[in-house]
């Protein structure tokens, strides 16, 4: 049980670790936080805490994912579109 609660951790991390690098606040700060959260709660041994926490991590992703959409999104309709109101 364990250890396939710490392979769904570690895939978590790298997903969320790879989502980071295009954080609007940067890569670095992006990183610090992310190994702060994963290392608060590196301790916990309760495996129905355990998969809370993950499903909060792929909600975490879920936001990113749509940030990232709404950014290419304004940059694409800031790009082909003006702004002047006939």
């Amino acid at each position: 049980m364990a250890n396939s609660l710490r392979g769904e951790v570690i895939k978590l991390y790298k997903n969320l670790l790879y989502l980071g690098r295009e954080y609007p606040k940067g890569a670095d700060y992006f990183r610090s936080r992310l190994k702060a959260a994963f290392l608060k709660n590196k301790d916990e041994t309760d495996p129905e805490k355990i998969k809370q926490l993950i499903a909060r991590g792929e909600f975490v992703i879920k936001e990113l994912e749509a940030l990232y959409f709404l950014r290419k999104y304004r940059a694409m309709k800031q790009r082909y579109y003006s702004d002047d109101k006939p």
